[in-house]
């Protein structure tokens, strides 16, 4: 282990109960991970069973809402089939205790206004949904929640958990809401001062503490500041705050260290600035460290650190530098289970990296309704199914193409028994990698990904073939009888456009083969074409982003956090954005648009055209290499375009499935 890193793999403790490393893994709550009685499945105990084993000292589970009578909805509480949920949990602590990982349980009162029709602390706007507001709760519906959440603590202790997390005065939950005078406008015992918005909170810990015992552990979760200018309007540069501040934040703290809390786990944000709360990659790593410090230097108990904290070098500095006591790795803990153990085995560079693209964890969780995933991590949300094996019929794979599709698979194949070779037609892998980790400022993270998976290529002694075109006589002549298409994808250029031979395309200019002027257009307003205008416009660049829909982002699927954002960033640096107008001719002078509203067309000035309207699959030999006898595979954007999920997912699904 690197002599910097070394402190990282020192115990520390919380209360009473000491934690062997300061690693912790982040509570991201996901209702798939309970069956129908609100018990862990099977799965959900192989889940955290598998950060366990890669070296976490410190598990939180994800968040289960007690209430089983004032909102119901909010999720399955462990309190309806007690029993069954001690018999399921207990078996979780069984096997991540034989780790050496202490697991405390994350519950919670509530989702608050982030949701419609749930109770609030007042009739305040809701999340996204400003013409509701949220149900403003009664008193006696508060201590029955408190009455619930204490019942629920004891049977969270018998069933072995370590210690408990309430959840939370963070991200703008129930809890979080009593406590932000934003959303509190109460003027009975619960409200109107700080003592008094903190009041839920100390009933809660005493009643914690009256039927677990004064030295179980209890800690919280705290967002240093909310970022937010007013309800459902962010602020990305933290400029007027009318959420909590950093200042009020110390003052929370410095309280629920005197009401007995063990430990405070740190973050920023809201719901209502979502971006702080979940960063995406365009946030930097480490953004909330020195607010953090902020709050430690205020109390004696133990202050976890957490958001965008997946960097081995970043988590040793902020633990050496007194920053935080130890670090939460939520989204880092998907994409790599064993994030701790590498560092200990001095194996930092084969640590897989989280890109922060928030799709297969909280994209998918909260707008699509599916169970946690990674994009990275195919085993992530089926560690149950995926164990690692050998095929007993060990294959020759040809693997065609090395973006992220083609070297997953490759490395997949790798380690169940197979043997491999990729072939790659240009002069290094990466895909549409090298493009997509182009843009330095915002996502470095893909790029950073890319080199681990050349790495992961290397590590396996995987034969690459650069420069290479494969074709159907080499199944043949090499006996493959395997062969997988991940051919990518190319950019969408309508060549029925009048002078579309003047403008570029995205993917040539981020990957350095034109450069442009000052003055610049970006047609097409999906995800990659307003992270583009955003870098264009941080150079200092004039910058229209041209949209035919009438809402820039709007066709695809992209996570809240990042459209928020992108927004926010978009208006922050003055790029013009131009929807419900299409391109229909490109001239020396710049692009003429057309309005779809009345059919007029202008001239848009600029010194060059980035086209960024979409991906269509490369022209495979699919139909060739049937006709060898081999099995062939097509995954990917060679498929369907898409992102590096559906990529990542393909491959590993056909090949761990092929015996």
């Amino acid at each position: 282990m690197k002599e910097n890193m070394q402190k990282l793999w020192t115990p520390f403790n919380i209360g009473k109960v000491q934690i062997k490393n300061r690693f912790a893994m982040g509570p991201m709550g996901d209702g798939t991970l309970f069956d129908s009685r609100a018990g862990y499945t099977d799965q959900a105990v192989e889940f955290y069973t598998e950060r366990a084993k890669g070296g976490f000292g410190l598990i939180y589970t994800g968040v289960m809402f007690c209430d089983t009578t004032i909102d119901p909805g909010s999720g399955n509480s462990p309190l309806v089939y007690a029993s069954h949920f001690l018999d399921r949990a207990s078996r979780l602590n069984e096997r991540c205790n034989a780790y050496d990982a202490k697991v405390f349980a994350e519950i919670g009162l509530g989702t608050g206004r982030n949701y419609p029709g749930m109770r609030a602390p007042s009739p305040v706007e809701v999340f996204n949904y400003p013409a509701y507001k949220g149900i403003e709760i009664t008193v006696d519906e508060i201590h029955k929640k408190t009455e619930q959440f204490v019942k629920c603590s004891a049977i969270m202790k018998k069933s072995g958990f370590a210690g408990i997390d309430i959840h939370t005065l963070h991200w703008g939950y129930l809890l979080d809401e009593f406590v932000l005078s934003l959303t509190n406008k109460r003027e009975d015992e619960y409200g109107g001062s700080l003592e008094n918005r903190m009041r839920l909170v100390k009933e809660l810990i005493t009643g914690i503490k009256q039927v677990c015992g004064s030295d179980y552990p209890v800690t919280i979760g705290l967002g240093v500041k909310s970022f937010v200018k007013a309800l459902n309007k962010a602020s990305l540069t933290g400029e007027e705050e009318a959420g909590r501040t950093v200042e009020e934040a110390v003052e929370i703290a410095k309280m629920l260290e005197g009401m007995g809390f063990d430990a405070i786990m740190t973050d920023t944000g809201i719901y209502d600035s979502f971006y702080y709360a979940c960063p995406p990659s365009y946030m930097p790593k480490g953004h909330g460290l020195d607010l953090y410090a902020t709050v430690k230097e205020a109390v004696k108990i133990p202050v976890l650190g957490r958001s965008r904290m997946g960097d081995p070098e970043l988590c040793a500095q902020a633990v050496n530098d007194g920053k935080i006591d130890a670090v939460v790795l939520a989204r880092p803990s998907l994409a790599d289970p064993y994030f701790p153990r590498k560092i200990a085995d001095n194996k930092c560079d084969r640590i897989r990296p989280c890109i922060g693209c928030n799709v297969g964890c909280i994209g998918y969780l909260l707008e699509q309704g599916k169970g946690i995933h990674c994009a990275v991590n195919p085993r992530t949300g089926k560690e149950l199914f995926s164990r690692p094996k050998k095929s007993v019929l060990p294959r020759k794979i040809a693997i065609i193409g090395g973006g992220p599709g083609g070297m997953q698979a490759a490395l997949t194949a790798s380690d169940c028994g197979h043997t491999v070779e990729l072939f790659e037609k240009e002069n290094k892998l990466g895909g549409e990698l090298i493009s997509a980790g182009a843009h330095k400022k915002t996502k470095e993270d893909i790029s950073i990904y890319c080199k681990w998976l050349i790495n992961e290529m290397n590590e396996n002694k995987i034969p690459v073939h650069l420069n290479s075109e494969f074709n159907a006589d080499m199944v043949k002549k090499e006996r493959f009888d395997t062969v997988i298409l991940a051919t990518g994808a190319s950019p969408i250029v309508p060549f029925s456009i009048h002078g579309i031979e003047k403008a570029v395309t995205a993917v040539d200019f981020l990957e350095g083969k034109c450069s442009v002027g000052n003055d610049v257009i970006v047609v097409g307003g999906g995800m990659v074409g307003a992270e583009t205008a955003v870098e264009l416009a941080m150079e200092g660049k004039n910058v229209t982003l041209v949209e035919r829909l009438n809402e820039i982002m709007s066709a695809e699927f992209v996570p809240q956090q990042h459209k928020m954002m992108l927004n926010d960033m978009l208006a922050h640096y003055n790029v013009n954005v131009l929807t419900g107008h299409g391109l229909t001719k490109v001239t020396d002078e710049g692009a003429v648009v057309k309005a779809a509203a009345d059919g007029n067309e202008k001239l848009l000035k600029a010194d060059n055209v980035i086209l960024s309207i979409g991906m269509k699959p490369n022209p495979t030999i699919y139909y060739d290499l049937v006709q060898t006898g081999a099995d062939v595979y097509t995954i990917g954007s060679a498929k369907r375009p898409g992102n590096i999920i559906l990529a990542v997912e393909d491959a590993f699904e056909i090949v761990y499935n092929f015996d």
